[in-house]
């Protein structure tokens, strides 16, 4: 598929499930003690820093970016559905949202202090994921950290319904960390930490932290 192919079948998707998704991911951080750990380390991250505008890269409805605005960072956030950005605005009047992709971030070099993208690097094929990395580095200032979060496991799957089911028409992309830890050293970042979450279930997440190399 062509690379306008995928983009536009997962635009289209999560506009069609945007406000679906948003009610589902409403009390996400109540059910979710190690994505609130992981956040609070990343704004500790950044406070230590120094500061400075951090974006969310799929940011979707935008609960994440509300929940670092709780963690005193300045958060914005970027994400490829106009569906999804309408929503954020509509549940986060005041914080900033942005139609984008992270396969070509328009945003200028260094100019981020921080950059975290939780589960949406997810529909990225592998051909597309050095690229991206690429403008995270380029878009982050010099050590600046970077949080990802994705699917643990191998292969990947058409996703054709979901999120109080609607159609969908994306493909679900499961990585191996040490495979995406390979791909951040190849793309300029140090590797610092991971987290494996629900090692148990039948698709495990990781939280994995990086950090901009000079």
């Amino acid at each position: 598929m062509s690379d306008q192919g995928w983009l536009a079948d997962t635009r289209t998707s999560y506009d069609t499930v945007a406000v679906s998704y948003a009610d589902q991911v409403r009390d996400a951080f109540a059910r979710s003690p190690y994505l609130r750990g992981s956040l609070a380390v990343f704004a500790d991250l950044i406070h230590t820093a120094g500061g400075g505008p951090v974006v969310d890269v799929g940011c979707g409805p935008g609960h994440i970016t509300a929940h670092l605005h709780t963690l005193g960072i300045d958060a914005f956030g970027i994400d490829l559905s106009p569906g999804m950005v309408d929503v954020a605005r509509r549940d986060h009047p005041g914080l900033r949202f942005e139609v984008g992709s992270m396969t070509d971030l328009r945003l200028a070099d260094t100019s981020v202090a921080g950059l975290l993208a939780c589960w949406s690097l997810i529909h990225v094929p592998d051909d597309a994921v050095p690229v991206t990395l690429g403008h995270f580095r380029r878009a982050l200032r010099p050590g600046g950290p970077l949080l990802l979060g994705f699917h643990v496991g191998d292969g990947s799957r058409l996703k054709t319904r979901g999120y109080g089911g609607h159609p969908m028409n994306v493909h679900v992309h499961r990585r191996q960390p040490d495979q995406v830890a390979a791909w951040l050293r190849d793309a300029g970042f140090t590797v610092e930490a991971q987290l494996l979450v629900d090692p148990d279930q039948s698709v495990p997440g990781a939280l994995l932290f990086a950090r901009r190399q000079p």
